[in-house]
């Protein structure tokens, strides 16, 4: 009898995995909801993106450690919050990275409930509230997908905040007339 080959997990060094998907530049968003007792509650998520825009959908990705994992399950409700470049002590705060901010009081975060209830971050560059679609159990993630209810871009000359390689990452910006493509209208 041949023996069974290892699994990936068992073959996928976590370093170099790390080291691999580092190489892809992401957004920082704070994902937020409210706990018991109205308790405004959020995390660092840099897995986030659109799925769906009819219906309109975007997905999460939440570690099943996280304090708030269980909180979406039960309040179905959550805001994803787009940093900008000049939140860097938010995404550590919310990491749960050493920071100088309060963790107790929601990171000292300046905010405003939205149409759903859910924390909207003054420092957003634009934000999405969503109700639960659905949930799918992934390794140590959980995927929340979810329907958007209302989202808002900020009237602002900001740039989001990027993270690759493990570090946080500015987009040089000389000027508009040098980014590569044609400008978004919105």
């Amino acid at each position: 009898m041949a023996a069974q080959a290892p699994s990936l997990s068992q073959r996928v060094d976590p370093a170099g995995y790390r080291a691999v998907l580092g190489r892809y530049p992401t957004g920082i968003t704070v994902v937020t909801t409210v706990a018991e007792g109205c308790q405004p509650i959020g995390t660092t998520v840099n897995s986030f993106t659109s799925v769906s825009l009819d219906p309109p959908l975007v997905l999460v990705a939440i570690g099943r450690e996280r304090t708030i994992h269980p909180v979406i399950a039960s309040t179905r409700h959550f805001a994803v919050n787009i940093l900008d470049e000049e939140s860097t002590a938010l995404s550590d705060c919310f990491s749960g990275a050493p920071s100088e901010l309060p963790r107790e009081a929601f990171c000292d975060a300046a905010h405003e409930l939205g149409g759903s209830g859910m924390p909207l971050l003054d420092a957003a560059l634009a934000t999405i509230e969503c109700e639960l679609d659905r949930s799918i159990e992934a390794g140590d993630h959980t995927l929340y997908l979810g329907r958007i209810t209302s989202l808002a871009a900020r009237a602002s000359e900001s740039w989001p905040l990027l993270y690759f390689r493990g570090r946080y990452l500015r987009i040089e910006h000389a000027g508009t007339e040098e980014l590569l493509g044609k400008p978004d209208s919105t």
